[in-house]
C-alpha cells in the first residue's frame, strides 16, 4: 500500500501541522502547543509516555519552520497523543 493518504488510527488520522508556539511551564499538566493551522491550543500532556520525544520533535520541527504530522485524542481533540515526522 502506498503511504500518500493519511495515517488512520480508528476514526482518527494524522494531521500534517506546522508548529507557531510551545508553552512548555513547569509544574504544570500539559505543555500548550500552537499551529498555524489551527486558532486553538492543543495540550501535550505530562503524562503521555513520550512526551520527551514529542516535546523535542515539536521543537525541531519549529526551528526549521516544517510541518508535522499530529495525532489528536479524537477528531477534533485537543490533546495531541502523537507527532512523526513529515513525508
Amino acid at each position: 500500500m502506498s503511504g500518500s493518504g493519511p495515517k488512520q488510527q480508528g476514526r482518527r488520522e494524522y494531521r500534517e501541522m506546522t508548529v507557531a508556539l510551545i508553552r512548555d511551564r513547569k509544574g504544570t499538566e500539559a505543555a500548550e502547543v500552537a499551529f498555524s493551522e489551527s486558532a486553538r491550543f492543543y495540550k501535550l500532556l505530562r503524562e503521555n509516555p513520550k512526551f520527551e520525544a514529542i516535546l523535542k520533535q515539536l521543537h525541531e520541527s519549529k526551528e526549521k519552520q516544517g510541518a508535522v504530522r499530529v495525532l489528536v485524542d479524537f477528531p477534533y481533540g485537543e490533546v495531541i497523543e502523537d507527532v512523526e515526522a513529515s513525508a
